[in-house]
């Protein structure tokens, strides 16, 4: 790589092949505890990636993959009814401090360049965006309507994003006219409800011609090698309610971008596949399993998945429940989802509610995927709780002010207790009944 330069002699994943070791990929290694050798062939084979694109100077390179621990994304941006770009900064820095890896900027409203840049100039972790959503809108403001822009408008947005640093950009390329073609005959109660994805389905019933960004697949491998930015597939087609989970569609769109992973592969380039949405519970394993097989271990990164269609106000916990089982049956990356889906746009509350949830998800599934290697913050845990350390719990706890607000709203009438059990506290009797040397004995 040149330094401050966009040239990019190679990729992440070229020089990984080589058995080169970027000073990001070092970096990835020391972060997770992990074996550079071994981290070098999972990046190599196109099972890790590490999200930064080559013009970012204040992020921190971020690994998403096999072996790893699983990663949370959070979603911030403006829409048509409200935007403020300041707000937008806010959420975005919340989800950061509460445990975000990435973030990723959905703006549809207002100036959507400033809101992209100034997120990217103040936050260090990965940033990732849509670009379908600006080249649409802004052909709707300039011709007339969405299905008016062209696909050099599509390419554009895409190049403008990576010149300003995006290091992981969704791009719907499995939303092919034959996938559209068997839409339009499918029986599902909800036909789409990706808003990227329904975008170019739209485009293509009124044009009648090719997704583009299929069709020019090889130059939009080309702006990713140049910039070494991942792109992450995007699944216009996922099911959007229970009924219609698992269904041909969804399967036919993920065939198709199976075949655009090993093509990515091929030209160098870091892919991640993005996977459903609204599944049964039962479901959620097998749809892991199935991408994993049909993509050859690319990283999977998922929405939720939501596990019932009947909790608005409360998706955060219904995605935290599918998120789980993603993670643990093999599912590398989870997208919050706050209480506000499908109701509004997310207020600052509703990000740190989202993003909670989703490290809970994510940490429930890494004891299962690591064993020890994520579970020894559970076991200092445990060792807070039999020593009545009340604030090593704090600071062991996802949200130590949380934590610390349940704890002290009401006052203990025994010394170190909680006013859950006070006088008849289990770990108190216990550990004086067994001696424990390192409680301090208390009088009933």
């Amino acid at each position: 790589m040149k330094e401050g330069s966009v040239e990019i002699l190679t990729t992440q994943i070229q020089l990984a092949r080589k058995g080169i070791a970027s000073s990001e990929a070092e970096q990835v290694a020391k972060d997770e505890d992990f074996p550079l050798d071994k981290l070098l062939k999972l990046i190599a084979s196109g099972r890790v990636v590490i999200t930064r694109n080559v013009k970012r100077e204040n992020v921190r390179p971020l690994g998403i993959g096999e072996g790893l621990r699983t990663k949370i994304n959070a979603n911030i941006g403006s829409s048509a009814d409200f935007c403020d770009v300041d707000y937008e900064l806010k959420k975005a820095k919340i989800a950061v401090e509460y445990g975000a890896d990435t973030i990723m900027d959905l703006s549809t409203g207002g100036d959507i360049d400033a809101i992209r840049r100034k997120v990217i100039k103040n936050i260090d972790v990965p940033l990732g965006t849509v670009p379908i959503y600006q080249a649409a809108i802004e052909a709707s403001k300039k011709k007339g309507a969405i299905v008016d822009m062209d696909e050099d408008d599509m390419f554009k947005a895409i190049e403008k994003h990576a010149e300003d640093g995006v290091d992981f950009m969704t791009v719907h390329v499995g939303v092919t006219k034959k996938a559209v073609e068997l839409l339009v005959k499918h029986k599902r109660i909800i036909p789409m409800v990706s808003r990227g994805g329904t975008f170019h389905a739209a485009w293509i019933i009124h044009n009648g011609q090719e997704n583009p960004l299929y069709s020019n697949f090889d130059y939009l491998l080309e702006l990713a090698r140049k910039y070494d930015f991942t792109l992450s597939l995007g699944d216009g087609l996922r099911p959007g309610c229970i009924h219609d989970a698992s269904d041909e569609l969804q399967m036919q769109e993920l065939l198709t971008i199976s075949e655009l992973v090993e093509r990515a592969w091929e030209g160098g380039v870091q892919v991640m596949v993005e996977g459903p949405g609204h599944l049964p519970i039962h479901q959620v394993g097998a749809n892991v399993r199935i991408q994993k097989a049909l993509c050859k271990g690319a990283p999977f990164y998922v929405l939720g998945p939501l596990v019932t269609d009947l909790a608005p106000g409360y998706d955060h916990i219904t995605g935290a429940i599918g998120g789980a089982i993603a993670a643990m049956e093999g599912a590398d990356f989870l997208c919050y989802v706050t209480p506000a889906e499908h109701l509004g746009l997310p207020n600052e509350d509703d990000v740190k509610l989202g993003v909670i949830a989703s490290k809970i998800a994510a940490h429930a599934g890494d004891i299962a995927k690591l064993g020890e290697k994520a579970s020894y913050r559970d076991d200092e845990m445990a060792r807070a709780r039999i020593a009545i350390d009340w604030e090593k719990q704090y600071e062991l706890s996802l949200d130590p002010r949380r934590a610390q607000l349940y704890h002290e709203r009401l006052k203990a009438k025994e010394p170190k207790t909680c006013t859950m059990c006070g006088q008849f506290c289990a770990m108190k009797i216990i550990s004086e009944a067994l001696g424990n040397p390192n409680i301090e004995k208390m009088k009933c």
